[in-house]
């Protein structure tokens, strides 16, 4: 099946909107419980998609729905057009866990963490290549976590674990980046670095994003006071990104590139951008 695509037209008049999430009348219950009840909702190419709930709105749920943990009671969940029980292009999505997730006793160091982002369910057991260490380099490089390379994951700070679990997101440039509140434990400069981050890749790249977060005040900052849709308890907050001057697509590292300089004043600065997450 190929992508549904949306009526948008860029300028030599040929859709641009891909559809990137499709659900359809989705419905999900805990036994007796209505967690998710009739969702219906897209997610475009280039679209940043916050994802706002109380406790128990179903946030979690939706998250494991879309990518295939559980199996919705009702309706249909689509990725780039297929649906999800069928979908196998997983090496096009990145996803960021919540930092309560995970075991600061793991036994591995940044870069197998980072090198873990290489594997999809299709090729789980292949070895590392050359290109695949340089990909590793790149998103090392990227934020500014070079030379934690070889520190085990347990021991760095909330916010240089973050920006590990970013780097294996990124490892692959994804098409669609799933971030489920990745702030969450960390300080307020961090969280604001990380965003400002975020909200970087998706202006200068082909990048979609999802995140869920209790941030409000950061979320509306960039994607207005108002929610695109609600549905029950969950808020979903969209902004799209479209202009062509935007589409450069050049890689991580000259996007990046383009974020630290523009946040040294110009000046050409080339310090690692996430060098004040500590």
């Amino acid at each position: 099946m190929k992508p549904a695509l949306f009526d948008a037209q860029n300028e030599s008049g040929i859709s641009c909107h891909e559809q990137i999430i499709g659900i359809d009348r989705l419905c999900f219950s805990y036994e007796s419980r209505k967690v998710i009840d009739n969702l219906n909702f897209n997610i475009l190419e280039r679209d940043f998609v916050g994802l706002v709930g109380a406790n128990g709105a179903g946030k979690t749920t939706l998250m494991k729905m879309l990518v295939g943990l559980i199996a919705p009671d009702e309706g249909e969940i689509r990725l780039f057009g297929a649906p999800v029980q069928h979908f196998c292009d997983w090496e096009r999505i990145g996803y960021v866990p919540q930092k309560n997730n995970f075991n600061p006793l793991f036994p591995a160091t940044v870069k197998e963490v980072v090198q873990s982002g290489l594997y999809s369910r299709k090729n789980l057991f292949r070895r590392v290549s050359a290109a695949d260490r340089e990909k590793c380099s790149e998103a090392l490089k990227v934020m500014g976590i070079s030379e934690l390379a070889d520190r085990r994951i347990g021991q760095l700070s909330g916010g240089q674990q973050q920006r590990a679990f970013l780097a294996r997101a990124l490892i692959n440039q994804p098409d669609l980046l799933i971030l489920d509140e990745p702030t969450v434990g960390v300080d307020t400069a961090t969280q604001e670095s990380f965003f400002h981050l975020l909200r970087h890749l998706h202006t200068h790249h082909r990048i979609t994003f999802l995140m869920v977060t209790h941030d409000l005040d950061m979320l509306k900052a960039y994607l207005g006071d108002e929610p695109a849709h609600c549905a029950g308890k969950l808020n979903f907050y969209v902004k799209h990104t479209h202009a062509p001057e935007d589409c450069r697509d050049d890689g991580l590292t000259h996007a990046v590139g383009d974020l630290q300089d523009a946040m040294a004043g110009g000046t050409g600065n080339n310090q690692p951008l996430m060098r004040s997450l500590r």
